[in-house]
């Protein structure tokens, strides 16, 4: 009789399946867990993802081999994964090093074992502000910093400001001085740029909300937001001579990532959403990793109900669910209900995907890989008018659309019914990093290259092509061969 009663509670489907003793809590993908094992599987995930992009050379998964070659930066937002990642990382690479601070260094469990030595030197909290771009919003820095001071007291608070990538003192003291700042005219496609004076320079929330008015949709300016604040905390990461940057980036959040950026143009890029390395070039890379990204939104609100975890939340601003990612969202989350293996499906499929052709270079607005020959692509099959007579061609620099990915030139250029720009100024103010790398293409290459073209077109006696506005009335006479009655 207690054999049978042992089969039977061995078969039951409402039982964990890893410990097969207690009652099952909650069901992942078709499988039941308990709150006891609960915790083990979402710490193996974590370690899963994480472990293999801690040291410089991959050479065994053992904890006690780990060690980074710089400190550790977390990207925390007040949301959900944010606060779970936090946790998790605490928790299983953090707290020797509370242990150890508390017994005074002293060693336990013999020289080698792994918590005697941390695997990052330094550890610390980054918190990017975004309010000031929006008006009406709540800043929320002193929650965010009470919180951390509250709950994680090992860990240094840094907060920033969205604001801070059009500013100038902060880019002396993260990267490098620049001589002026550069502007984008956003009523071309071909963002013909030019400079501010010294003698006039805006402060930097004039200027990042002149930015963010000058975009052109509500998915734009999404967009234009979450490329800011990642290069906010890489740079920062680089300042803090970390070598590791994470992100609370959950497999629910990474697959809404994924489809949303395709759709935006992105699809150059797609692995890059998933795990990147990002090289400044003076400094060694920094990897930046979601070790979130086996573990479902469900998950995560489970493991902070369970232990009791304060989420402060992200607040929206205006027009935010408005957007291509509101909206894929909104499928996710659904399909997730629905069904939670085809989610999952998404990221793996997005993680085998390639591109045909090396990277051209990085953009200079999100510093992502730049697909070669993008601009004659789209030449090709954009409607365009000659002039009568050639002219020469500006120079390169004077345009920033050859510098960037066919992402970024459709967030500044896209158009819609539902435009959104109300913004009286013509030109975009771009944050310090692009214009620091502008000013390495105007020193390095661009003058030759600018001679070249223009004795190449003047011998060929060829035709240019510019852009320019087309009337409707225009554009159906150049087309109405083609349109059928």
């Amino acid at each position: 009789m207690f054999a049978n009663q042992v089969g039977q509670n061995t078969t039951n489907p409402s039982l964990c399946i890893k410990c097969k003793v207690n009652t099952g809590r909650i069901v992942v993908r078709h499988a039941v867990y308990c709150k006891e094992c609960f915790p083990a599987l979402l710490g193996s995930k974590v370690k899963r993802s994480l472990d293999s992009h801690i040291n410089t050379k991959s050479e065994t998964s053992r904890k006690k081999s780990l060690k980074a070659s710089g400190n550790l930066l977390i990207g925390f937002s007040g949301g959900l994964g944010s606060t779970v990642l936090l946790d998790l990382i605490s928790k299983i690479y953090l707290s020797s090093r509370t242990e150890i601070e508390s017994e005074g260094n002293k060693q336990r469990g013999g020289k080698d074992h792994p918590r005697n030595e941390p695997v990052w030197k330094e550890a610390s909290v980054c918190y990017v502000e975004i309010s000031a771009g929006f008006p009406g919003m709540k800043d929320r820095t002193d929650k965010i910093r009470l919180l951390v001071e509250e709950k994680y007291p090992a860990l240094q608070l840094i907060p920033l400001r969205l604001e801070n990538a059009f500013d100038r003192t902060w880019w002396d003291k993260v990267g490098r001085n620049v001589t002026s700042d550069a502007t984008a005219d956003v009523t071309s496609e071909d963002l013909f740029l030019s400079t501010i004076s010294d003698d006039f320079t805006p402060d930097p929330i004039h200027k990042l909300r002149t930015y963010i008015s000058a975009l052109p949709t509500h998915t734009a300016i999404a967009s234009a937001t979450r490329i800011l604040t990642r290069l906010l905390l890489l740079h920062t990461a680089r300042f803090t001579q970390s070598s590791h940057l994470l992100l609370g980036t959950s497999l629910t959040s990474l697959s809404i990532t994924l489809i949303s950026s395709i759709s935006q143009g992105g699809g150059f890029s797609v692995r890059e959403e998933a795990q990147e390395e990002w090289n400044p070039g003076s400094s060694g890379a920094i990897r930046l990793v979601r070790p979130l990204q086996e573990i479902t939104m469900k998950e995560c609100s489970m493991w902070a109900w369970w232990n009791d975890l304060q989420v402060i939340g992200k607040e929206a601003y205006p027009g935010s669910k408005l957007g291509i990612g509101a909206l894929t969202k909104d499928f996710i989350v659904g399909l997730e209900r629905d069904y939670p293996s085809t989610v999952s499906t998404i990221a793996r499929t997005c993680a085998k995907l390639a591109p045909k052709v090396s990277a051209g270079g990085i953009c200079v607005l999100c510093e992502r890989p730049l697909q070669p020959g993008v601009q004659e692509w789209k030449s090709r099959i954009s409607i365009r008018a000659t002039t009568e007579s050639p002219v020469d061609p500006p120079s390169l620099l004077q345009s920033l659309t050859p510098y960037l990915c066919y992402s970024c030139h459709t967030t500044l250029t896209s158009r819609s019914s539902k435009a959104v720009s109300n913004s009286a100024s013509t030109s975009l103010p771009l944050p310090m990093w692009t214009s620091a790398h502008l000013l390495d293409y105007s020193s390095s290459t661009t003058d030759s290259i600018d001679v070249e073209i223009q004795e190449d077109v003047k011998e060929a006696g060829a035709d240019v092509w510019l852009t320019r506005k087309v009337g409707a009335d225009e554009m159906k006479k150049a087309t109405g061969d083609f349109l059928l009655e």
